[in-house]
This record gives C-alpha cells, structure tokens and sequence, in this order.
C-alpha cells in the first residue's frame, strides 16, 4: 500500500487503517480509496478482525479530495471514472468501523468519517464541506449523512456556507461519538473497540445491519427487519454461549459462530 498503513492485528481482533499522504494533508485521491477499500475486503473477510480503526493520525484525518486530480474533468469522465464507487465498499462493510478524527477532516475527508459507524474527535478536530467554495458541492454522501446526523438546518448552513465546525459544535449537533484529547485520541478509540470486539461478532454484524436500516425504511418497516435480525441471532452459537454465560455467571467466549 503506498497511501495508507495497514495494522490487520493492533490489538486481539482490532485492525488499523491509518491514512498516509501526510504531506497533501491526506488528501484523498483515487489510488488511496481503492487502497481503502482492497484493504476493508480483506479485513472483512478475516475472521481474526471484529472491529476495524480508521484515522489520519493526530495532526489531520483527511483535508479533503484531491482536487488536482478533477479540476480539468468533465462530467462525463467523472461518469467514466466512477468516482465514488470505491467508497460503497465503506458502507458494505460488515464490521464495525470506528473513525478516529484529529484535525481537519473537511469535504471527502468529513464524508469518510461519516461512512464509518461512529466518530471519535479529539480537541483539534475541524468538521465541514467546503465544496461550495471551489463552485461544486458534496458528492460522496455530504448532503445526505449530514442531513441526517445534525438536521436540515445546520447541514444547510454547512454546505452552503462551507463553514468549519469545532469537535465540540460537532458532539452538541449529534455528529460524533465523544471528545478526547489529542494524544489520547487512538488509546480512547481503542477503549470503544475493544469494548465491541468482545460481544458476539454474529451478533454485532446483524446488530450494525439493523441500526443503518432504520435510515432506509418506515418505522415498521424497520421493526420487521429488526425482529427478523434478533430471530437470527438464536441460530448462532454465539446466543447459546452468550445465555448460557449470564445464566451461569460468567463471561462469555464467543466464536463468531
């Protein structure tokens, strides 16, 4: 991999992903995308990793898209290229994956953070779409996971405005998970994945399918789906041992199976 760095084993089933073009300020170009998402197969194909970190380091998670690579495009070799289509691994993916954001994670780079599951942010960390300022506008999920983690309003303003917003701002709107300081931003990440590795990963898969679910469909819609999810669950070993261990006080060994 030559724009990212690859930990499959940072810990007992946690795997890494650390973006790494630190002099374009992670700017995230086609090669580094198709890295992301070769990487994301194979770790969800790999049943030694539950839970997948993705970060920048502490100085910046991804300033944007590589803008010198589409200034001269047209539409139709945005069409040709397929742009985005890297991206949809992100959201196939099957494990959970938690961001950890420092610094500026602006444009595509806030729109990767919001195609993770949750968001850890430490103190430095900077969210926005700026797009409207280069005369174009989000094309990777921008104006529709905003939209649904902060509301009309303020992601209006976001993109139409192109206005940063502080990790704090970010947390009061519903758009990350906590706020950390900078040095303990990969040691706070790990406390949460460690805290997911350890459940069922069965369980965790079909729980994850659930939960982005609920943004797809009606309320009842949702409910049927999530009962047939939960009637699955009871054809795992992981529910017999999980059952079995709180019936007989103690912790559980799950297997993913």
């Amino acid at each position: 991999m030559e724009f990212i760095k690859v930990n499959p084993q940072l810990e007992k089933h946690i795997a890494l992903i650390e973006l790494n073009r630190p002099k374009e300020l992670n700017a995230l170009n086609r090669q580094l995308m198709l890295e992301i998402r070769d990487t994301l197969r194979k770790l969800d194909e790999d049943d030694n990793v539950r839970v997948v970190i993705l970060t920048g380091g502490q100085k910046v998670f991804a300033a944007g898209a590589d803008i010198k690579q589409m200034a001269d495009a047209t539409a139709i070799d945005m069409l040709n290229i397929d742009q985005f289509s890297t991206w949809d691994q992100i959201k196939k993916t099957r494990k959970p994956i938690i961001a950890a954001v420092s610094g500026f994670a602006l444009g595509g780079g806030c729109e990767l953070a919001m195609t993770c599951d949750m968001i850890i942010a430490s103190e430095t960390a900077r969210f926005g779409q700026p797009e409207i300022k280069i005369g174009t506008m989000p094309g990777a999920g921008g104006t529709q996971r905003l939209t649904r983690a902060v509301g009309k309003a303020m992601a209006m303003e976001l993109v139409l405005t192109g206005k940063f917003i502080s990790a704090q701002e970010a947390l009061d709107a519903g758009l990350i998970n906590r706020i950390v300081p900078v040095e303990l931003l990969l040691d706070e990440t790990l406390k949460l994945a460690r805290e997911i590795a350890k459940q069922s990963p069965v369980a965790i898969k079909l729980a994850k399918e659930a939960v982005n679910n609920a943004f797809n469909s009606t309320l009842d819609e949702g409910l049927v789906f999530e009962r047939k999810n939960f009637y699955l669950t009871f054809a795992s070993q992981d529910q017999k041992e999980g059952m079995a261990a709180f019936v007989e006080k103690r912790n559980p060994d799950f297997k993913g199976k």
